[in-house]
């Protein structure tokens, strides 16, 4: 349980630091990269090692650390334009909404079992999720411009395909030895891309370092780094049960992510918001417990 609402609160952070950026106007991918290069240096004196040598590249674990590594960063450039456009709860239900892809991997793969309580609770999760994050002011796309909402469509597919890859490889590579080389590997993968996209930048005159996007990243980094440690840390745990795990870790991420945005930026909540979160109760339960 302890590991569960460690990545439950832990993500619901990553979101809500994203608008913190906005409104301290910190330049974001700067504040993104300096965030991986944390999560590695965090990872290692973790591990009390840094785990990418000759031997950890022959590890069949190698290219899915990498590919991983690729949507970190790409996803989390997503989520702060998604966040900062369109704010905290719609980036939040794009991004966890998407726990129907790993939760048909789950029963697919795994063969894990289907009832009909799981499924009604699956269902009215969607429902709930919906309604916990309805604009309570019917906000228009005058706002803002209207290619950005594509942005939580292709959040939504990301971090499907995100969740059932974490799923994935700590079915078949991992075995809780090997779990902290392998993020490691991952995030130093995406601290890579990011540094590389950097660098050009800065010698190409089209970005300056900020030293305040290099406090935020050390701030978002360290957090960022055990939300998905906690996450596989909980998917090992409950290796036979992850088609109610990762619905139960998302949903509870949707819903303290619009409480806290709520109490921190004002994001107000209509009588639609809290019938959602009345449900998402309801629905965790039938999850867990169908």
């Amino acid at each position: 349980m302890l590991f569960l609402i460690g990545s439950i609160v832990l993500t619901s952070y990553l979101t809500l630091s994203f608008k913190v950026l906005e409104r301290k106007n910190i330049p974001v991918f700067q504040s993104i990269v300096f965030n991986y290069c944390t999560c590695v240096i965090t990872g290692s004196l973790f591990n009390g090692h840094f785990p990418i040598n000759q031997t950890a590249v022959q590890q069949p674990w190698f290219p899915w650390a990498l590919l991983m590594g690729t949507l970190f960063i790409g996803l989390f450039n997503i989520i702060a334009a998604t966040t900062q456009n369109l704010g905290v709860s719609v980036a939040s239900v794009a991004n966890k909404l998407s726990l129907v892809i790993p939760f048909a991997f789950s029963l697919y793969l795994y063969n894990e079992k289907l009832t009909v309580l799981k499924l009604a609770g699956i269902l009215l999760a969607l429902l709930a999720v919906y309604l916990t994050v309805k604009p309570a002011g019917g906000a228009t796309r005058s706002r803002v411009n209207e290619k950005m909402f594509f942005l939580p469509l292709i959040l939504f597919a990301g971090s499907g395909l995100l969740d059932t890859l974490v799923k994935y490889t700590e079915q078949r590579f991992l075995d809780g030895s090997n779990n902290n080389d392998f993020l490691v590997t991952a995030f130093a993968g995406a601290a890579s891309i990011g540094l590389l996209i950097l660098v050009i930048g800065i010698v190409s005159g089209r970005q300056k370092f900020n030293y305040r996007a290099l406090v935020a990243g050390i701030a978002i980094g360290f957090p960022n780094y055990f939300s998905i440690w906690c996450l596989m840390a909980v998917l090992k745990q409950h290796a036979g049960n992850s088609s109610a795990i990762m619905p139960i870790n998302n949903m509870g991420i949707v819903l303290f992510s619009a409480l806290a945005a709520w109490v921190l930026f004002k994001e107000k909540l209509s009588v639609y918001n809290w019938t959602g979160i009345g449900l998402a109760l309801v629905a965790i339960g039938l999850i867990a417990f169908g």
